[in-house]
């Protein structure tokens, strides 16, 4: 029956083509959203969590900021290990609840963001665009005040 195979090819077509756009779909849905300390004090008040890709040594020298969940993506050759790393995330964070991302200076952490979004389909990720030092300026900034 030729009106019968061609209907099956038709069906094989549209179920492509949902599939295709479901996942167009799912991309769209991520976000990645680069934010400054205001926002991320606003974030870290409403109890979304900060996570902390930098190493130890850089956490003594600068500090940390209270509650973060300190998780080092980068070693200081630039390796790392994805699925080691995303097994810790998980115990603090599923691919649907934000999430706020830190490091030095805003570039590894952006890099993250952009690949939890990408790959891993978590939904809202924040990146804290100028990083821990940034947060200690605008500490400094209202301390002076």
């Amino acid at each position: 029956m030729p009106g019968a195979l061609s209907l099956k090819a038709l069906l094989l077509k549209a179920l492509l083509i949902f599939l295709f756009l479901l996942g167009m779909a799912m991309n769209v849905m991520s976000e990645t959203k680069n934010i400054d300390n205001e926002e991320l004090q606003n974030l870290i008040d409403s109890g979304v969590p900060v996570i902390d890709v930098r190493e130890e040594f850089e956490w003594i020298k600068t500090g940390i900021i209270e509650g973060s969940h300190l998780i080092t993506f980068f070693d200081s050759a630039g390796n790392y290990d994805v699925t080691k790393w995303m097994l810790r995330l998980k115990e603090i964070a599923t691919y649907s609840d934000p999430l706020i991302l830190i490091c030095r200076s805003g570039r590894r952490s952006g890099i993250v963001a952009e690949y939890l979004s990408e790959n891993e389909s978590y939904v809202t990720v924040y990146n804290v665009k100028n990083g821990i030092t940034g947060w200690i300026k605008s500490l400094n900034k209202t301390k002076r005040m």
